[in-house]
C-alpha cells in the first residue's frame, strides 16, 4: 500500500513539473532533487546502519516522508505550490530516503536464511513493481478527476500500512544492532566501506558497471512526462500507461526470479539485462507509435528487475556480514544518485538537441561499458557467485 502511494506521488510530482515549466531541464533537477541526495546521506545512513537499530530508523524516516507528502498535499490543495517550494519537498524526501535506504536493504538479511536471501529480494522487487504498476493508473485517473493534489494526499494516507506494519516486525538484538568491533568514527567506518568494495574483484567492477548503466539509460524513467507529453502527445493517463508499462514488465522479470534457489548464473544475467536495456531504450527513443513505445517500456522493465534483483543479491552474499550496510548504502547510491546525475544531464540536453537524441548517446554509451565488463565477466562470477565469506 505504501509503495502505490509513492508511485503515485512520483507521476504526481513529475505531472506537476511538466505543468508548470515544460521543460526537460526542470524535470531533470527534480530527479536530482529526488534521487541524489542518496550520495551524501547515503554513506553516514550505512555506516549508522551498521552501528544501531535498523527499524528505528526505518520507522522515524517514514514519518517523516509521510509529513512530507501531507505538506505537499496542503500546497498543492490551496493553489500555493511552486517549483522552488515543489523542488524543497522533494529535495527534503531525497534526503530522507537516502539516510534510510541502506537499514532497509540491509534488514532484509536479517529477515530469512542466507538460501532464501534471492527469492526475498525478488519478492521485494515483485512488491515494488506491482507498485509501480497500480501505482501510476491511480495516478492518472486522480490526476484526471481530483488533479494532483488528491496523489499527494493519498500518498500521505499509506504511509499510515507501513508504520503500522513496521511496529509488528520482531527481531533479536544481534540483528538489530551491530557495534563495529574497533571504535572507529563514521568517516573511519565509510572509508573501510569504500576501500572494501573498492578491492572486492567481483563486487567493484559489478558496482562500476551499474553506476554507468544509472547515468546513462536509468534516467529515461524520471524523464518519461517529457516523452508522454512532447514525443507522444499523450496526457497524464498516457504517462500512467507508460509508467505501468515497465511496472507489468519488471513483475513478470521478478516472478520468474524468485524461483531461482541459488545466486549460480546471477553475473550472466546481469550482463545479458544490461545490454538487452540498451537495446530497448534505443528502439523506445527511435518510435513514435505508442504501443510499440509501450512493448520496449515493458523489456526494460524486465531488464531492469533482472540487473537490479542479480545485483543487489550478489552483494548481499558476496560481501561481509560486517560491511553490509555500508556496501549496500554504495549500492543505494548509484541506484539513486546514478538516475539523479543522469536525468540532469539527459534533461539539460534534451533542451538542445531533443529527448530522443539525449536518451539514444546514453544508450549507446551503457552498450560499450557492458564491452568492458563482459571481458572480465569469469573473474567477476568467481568472485560473486562463490565467495570465500
Amino acid at each position: 500500500m505504501s509503495l502505490i502511494g509513492t508511485w503515485m506521488q512520483r507521476i504526481g510530482v513529475g505531472w506537476l513539473t511538466w505543468e508548470l515549466t515544460q521543460s526537460g531541464t526542470w524535470l531533470g533537477l527534480v530527479a536530482f532533487a529526488d534521487l541524489f541526495p542518496s550520495v551524501f546521506f547515503g554513506p553516514l545512513g550505512g555506516a549508522i546502519a551498521d552501528r544501531i537499530d535498523r527499524l528505528r530508523i526505518i520507522f522515524t524516516s517514514q514519518a517523516l516522508a509521510m509529513a512530507q507528502a501531507a505538506t505537499l498535499f496542503v500546497l498543492t490543495a490551496t493553489g500555493t505550490i511552486d517549483m522552488v517550494s515543489l523542488f524543497v519537498l522533494v529535495l527534503i524526501n531525497g534526503v530522507v530516503i537516502g539516510f534510510n535506504q541502506p537499514s532497509r536493504l540491509a534488514l532484509i538479511s536479517s529477515l530469512v536464511p542466507r538460501e532464501h536471501l534471492s527469492t526475498a529480494v525478488a519478492i521485494n522487487s515483485i512488491v515494488f513493481n506491482l507498485a509501480r504498476f497500480v501505482g501510476p493508473a491511480l495516478a492518472g485517473a486522480l490526476i484526471v478527476s481530483g488533479g494532483t493534489a488528491a496523489v499527494f494526499g493519498a500518498n500521505a494516507f499509506t504511509f499510515l500500512a507501513f508504520l503500522l506494519a513496521l511496529t509488528r516486525v520482531r527481531l533479536p538484538v544481534e540483528e538489530r544492532v551491530h557495534l563495529p568491533e574497533h571504535k572507529r568514527s563514521l568517516l573511519g567506518d565509510i572509508a573501510d566501506g569504500l576501500r572494501y568494495t573498492a578491492r572486492h574483484p567481483g563486487v567493484g567492477p559489478l558496482l562500476l558497471l551499474l553506476s554507468i548503466n544509472s547515468m546513462t539509460v536509468r534516467p529515461f524513467v524520471e524523464l518519461l512526462p517529457g516523452f508522454a507529453a512532447d514525443v507522444f502527445r499523450r496526457d497524464a493517463d498516457g504517462l500512467a500507461l507508460m509508467t505501468s508499462a515497465i511496472g507489468g514488465g519488471a513483475i513478470v522479470a521478478g516472478l520468474w526470479l524468485a524461483r531461482r534457489e541459488s545466486v549460480r548464473g546471477f553475473t550472466a544475467i546481469t550482463l545479458a539485462s544490461t545490454l538487452a536495456l540498451s537495446g530497448a531504450t534505443l528502439g523506445f527513443v527511435a518510435t513514435t507509435w505508442f504501443p510499440v513505445a509501450l512493448a520496449c517500456l515493458a523489456v526494460s522493465g524486465v531488464c531492469l528487475v533482472l540487473s537490479g534483483v542479480a545485483t543487489q543479491t550478489l552483494v548481499q552474499t558476496a560481501v561481509d556480514a560486517r560491511m553490509r550496510g555500508r556496501v549496500l548504502s554504495l549500492y543505494g547510491i548509484i541506484f539513486r544518485g546514478g538516475p539523479a546525475a543522469g536525468a540532469l544531464a539527459v534533461g539539460a540536453m534534451s533542451d538542445a538537441i531533443g529527448l530522443r537524441p539525449a536518451m539514444a548517446i546514453g544508450a549507446v554509451a551503457a552498450a560499450l561499458a557492458w564491452i568492458w565488463a563482459w571481458r572480465r565477466r569469469g573473474l567477476m562470477a568467481a568472485a560473486l557467485e562463490n565467495p570465500s565469506g
